[in-house]
């Protein structure tokens, strides 16, 4: 099958569908009718010989086809974007400094490794990064912009949201065969924790339309994450972590998570700054890398 640009079109359409929810808002977000999204979607499905979504009147489903073909379809929108991106960059390249603070440990796995790649896009930005687990004053530091897990709505900063940090309750292997695994929210209160300071207080589990809320104590507490894991898998307790910090530590052994089947509390982590930052520009460049990033590294984390 040959393919044609009026396809290639339609692949893209295709995708923001996807990303997107349904078609109203794909056809919001690239500025069509949602009619010539339906359009493009039928046509697809004519021109391949496939269905690829299940409609209704609310949302759509990708079919086990339409799984495979988003990923393809996916590739080719980041492409053009990116392409795009690079040829806006060339005409007005954007320069100046950024002051950023982080959490110690959330900086070092994940915002530096964010920052390395933004400076490859963007030499001409300094960067001057501060990672401290303390929670500074953003205006009296001079900071643009401070990676934290909580917007601060007294505080008249505002907030961007950038990305959702999904969690398990983890322990190591020498502690459960010392201890037992709990199987049930009531055993996880006669367990040794260890006590991250900044998010203190009862575990929150779901299940079905069933809350859980349990108070954990233990003998090792720490304001440091970093700390946090690796008081974990030294076999002194459980904690609750995030999985960008887990997976890789489950994969290697060190770590195993337990009661899989609970929903746990994720974590929403947002970029705070001040109101009206003379560094705008740079400023929103920097968000909108680290949100697509952040997700592209989640999906890479999750498949690994």
């Amino acid at each position: 099958m040959n393919l044609s640009f009026e396809q290639l079109k339609s692949m893209v359409v295709f995708a923001q569908v996807v990303e997107q929810g349904n078609l109203t808002a794909a056809a919001k977000h690239i500025g069509l009718s949602r009619a010539v999204v339906s359009y493009h979607i039928k046509k697809l499905e004519v021109q391949l010989g496939v269905r690829l979504l299940n409609r209704s009147t609310r949302s759509i489903a990708l079919t086990e086809a339409g799984a495979e073909y988003y990923e393809s379809c996916r590739i080719i929108a980041e492409q053009t974007q990116a392409a795009n991106q690079k040829m806006e960059n060339l005409k007005n390249e954007p320069e100046g400094r950024l002051k950023i603070t982080c959490p110690v440990n959330v900086g070092l796995q994940m915002v530096v490794p964010a920052l390395n790649e933004f400076r490859r896009h963007y030499p001409k930005i300094e960067l001057d990064v501060m990672l401290t687990d303390e929670v500074v004053n953003i205006i009296q530091e001079g900071i643009d912009l401070a990676i934290r897990g909580a917007p601060l709505p007294d505080s008249g900063l505002q907030a961007s949201k950038l990305w959702t940090l999904p969690t398990c309750l983890c322990g190591s292997p020498d502690y459960f065969k010392k201890n037992g695994r709990p199987l049930t929210p009531a055993d996880l209160e006669q367990h040794d924790w260890i006590i991250y300071k900044l998010t203190a207080g009862p575990i929150e589990l779901n299940k079905g339309s069933r809350s859980f809320s349990v108070a954990v104590k233990g003998t090792i507490s720490t304001n440091n994450a970093a700390a946090r894991t690796a008081f974990i898998e030294g076999g002194h307790g459980l904690g609750r972590i995030p999985m960008y910090d887990a997976y890789p530590k489950i994969k290697a052994g060190s770590l195993e998570s337990v009661l899989d089947d609970y929903q746990l509390k994720d974590i929403n982590v947002f970029g705070v700054f001040p109101p009206g930052n003379t560094s705008a520009k740079k400023l929103r460049l920097l968000i909108d890398y680290l949100k697509d990033f952040f997700k592209h590294t989640e999906r890479s984390i999750m498949t690994m």
